[in-house]
């Protein structure tokens, strides 16, 4: 046998360089679709076919399954999309993964693409080195294209030649002819492969390898894309496992789907590849079953009509999709804490663009969850004693998880930065950190007012009835700033409304202004007495900082805007 251990490293080199290549022209892809791309996904979803129609779409550009899948997990995970809009989506990403199958398939064999590779990857290296962050990114993207085609052609080259190595022959074909028995064992083959590699793409560019060489006839092979479409779905349940039990679901959903899809083909798998092999004479590619020219478009013609035949069979079941994973994940979500991370949960997305946007929503959410503990902090105001004591050590427990939050954030946006930043999102980061430090320190003032309220009542103080309305009007004024703050943090960080935050804070500063001077009046009056006016005097000052926290999150966010 003339094949070893450095012909065999030859074969992984090979797959390696392919996978580099497909890699970086999704994630260059990715870059040059920015935006667009998450706004296609969050707006083109209001019904099962614009779902289908986006998922299609989105898998075509950005030449990954795998990568949209993560993301309408993340998506499902932020409340962007519900359960049966994200399986539209998860199902138009499996018809639009086949646009790799057909670039290697008529590219990768039918034109030598490693011959124009290099000059391509020659022409496009200046604008790596482009100040222009598109430029950058086009760069990018045509180089992983030919770094995809270089890779493919190594592992042509790296196969086994058969003819040199007939043990291998008399190895597989022990394997070929079970019948029912083969085609279950390579489908099983495609999903472990598929599994190891993270990449169905690379799966099928192995498996076309080895029907262009002759390794495995047409039957096999198509066995083996179908083990590729349910080891393609476990990136997704990977990612969800972490996730909350909405983004479990949709994750499940794209195992159930491709399953199911898995099993009724083969229950007709005969029929089907006859079907498939009448169809490739008819479109003039050739027939599969007794010309291995024409394999690779044949098995790339099987992978389509076999996604979008499982899309039309199951388009019109999606809900029902929705109730069985439903039934077979309950809602198990029992947490009571309302500081917790809902979003970077999934860990870091495919590209900073993306992984910045899920930031973005983690942030948004730390917000909402610091207004409502300030909101808590006001119904305290006028609470029994008995009641205050038992919400006193929940806003502890809040204020704990909040400084939890705010280094949980942090140290996720410092991976973020560890990978390859555009200026623009150096920018963003470094405005992110100052955002969730000022929101940390919302929740430690709100705090403070609380534990005011506190000593108020330990030592027995009652506020006369003109300073608790004075407090109420306060808070009513802070808490205003709050839901502003929160309203921008919201937007797509372009249009804050910067003019109302800042009315707010010098609304708050002034009413503080008269408070303050109206205190030491009082004082001087005797109209109350100092330990009195001290706590009341801090309470008051606690709001105002919280409005200054406000403010300069505000002033953060309207940064980014001028940015972008």
């Amino acid at each position: 046998m003339n094949y070893g251990i450095f012909e065999l490293l030859k074969l992984i080199g090979s797959l390696g360089v392919f996978l580099y290549g497909m890699k970086l022209m999704s994630e260059a892809l990715q870059k040059v679709a920015g935006e667009r791309m998450r706004r296609i996904l969050s707006a083109m979803t209001s019904n099962r076919v614009k779902g289908v129609i986006t998922g299609i779409l989105i898998t075509a550009i950005i030449q990954s399954s795998s990568a949209t899948t993560v993301m309408v997990v993340s998506f499902v995970n932020a409340g962007l999309l519900n359960l049966v809009e994200s399986i539209g989506v998860i199902m138009g990403a499996n018809v639009g993964t086949t646009v790799t199958a057909w670039l290697i398939s008529i590219l990768g064999f039918k034109i030598s693409m490693a011959e124009i590779s290099l000059p391509l990857i020659g022409l496009s290296l200046p604008l790596l080195f482009s100040g222009k962050r598109s430029r950058k990114s086009w760069g990018e993207l045509i180089i992983g294209f030919g770094l995809l085609f270089i890779g493919l052609e190594f592992l042509k080259n790296s196969m086994p030649n058969l003819n040199e190595n007939p043990e291998m022959f008399t190895f597989l074909q022990r394997y070929t002819d079970l019948g029912y028995g083969s085609y279950i064992l390579f489908m099983l083959i495609g999903t472990v492969l598929t599994i190891l590699i993270q990449s169905s793409s690379a799966t099928m560019a192995l498996t076309l390898v080895m029907c262009a060489n002759g390794w495995i006839d047409f039957g096999i092979a198509a066995s083996m894309v179908l083990g590729e479409n349910i080891g393609t779905t476990v990136t997704a349940n990977l990612a969800a496992m972490v996730a909350n039990t909405a983004a479990k679901r949709a994750a499940f959903a794209h195992f159930l789907f491709n399953v199911f899809g898995v099993a009724w083909v083969l229950s007709i798998f005969p029929v089907f590849l006859h079907w498939i092999e009448r169809l490739s004479v008819f479109l003039g590619i050739g027939d599969p079953a007794t010309s291995v020219e024409a394999m690779p478009m044949a098995l790339s013609l099987f992978h389509t009509t076999f996604n979008i035949s499982n899309v039309l069979i199951l388009i019109w079941f999606t809900k029902l999709i929705a109730r069985i994973v439903t039934r077979i994940i309950p809602m198990r979500e029992t947490n009571n804490d309302v500081f917790t991370l809902k979003h970077i949960k999934i860990g870091l997305l495919s590209t900073p663009d993306s992984s910045l946007f899920q930031a973005q929503q983690e942030i948004m959410l730390y917000g909402k969850n610091t207004e409502s503990m300030f909101h808590k902090v006001t119904e305290c105001l006028e609470l029994p004693n008995k009641e205050f004591e038992k919400q006193f050590p929940s806003l502890e427990k809040m204020e704990d998880e909040s400084d939890n939050v705010e280094v949980e954030i942090a140290h996720y946006l410092t991976k973020v930065s560890e990978s390859k930043m555009s200026t623009e999102n150096s920018q963003r980061i470094r405005a992110m950190f100052k955002i969730v430090s000022e929101i940390e320190s919302i929740a430690d003032s709100s705090l403070n007012v609380a534990k005011a309220i506190n000593r108020r009542n330990e030592q027995h103080v009652i506020f006369p009835p003109e300073l608790a309305t004075k407090l109420q009007h306060m808070f009513a004024l802070v808490e205003d700033a709050l839901n502003t703050m929160c309203t921008n943090l919201s937007m797509e960080y372009r249009e804050v409304n910067a003019k109302k935050a800042y009315e707010l804070e010098q609304a708050i500063n002034d009413y503080r202004t008269i408070l303050k001077q109206e205190h030491l009046i009082a004082i001087e009056e005797k109209r109350y007495d100092y330990s009195t006016g001290i706590l009341y005097n801090d309470i008051f000052s606690e709001c105002e900082k919280i409005g200054d926290y406000a403010i300069n999150v505000t002033q953060a966010i309207k940064e980014i805007g001028h940015e972008e």
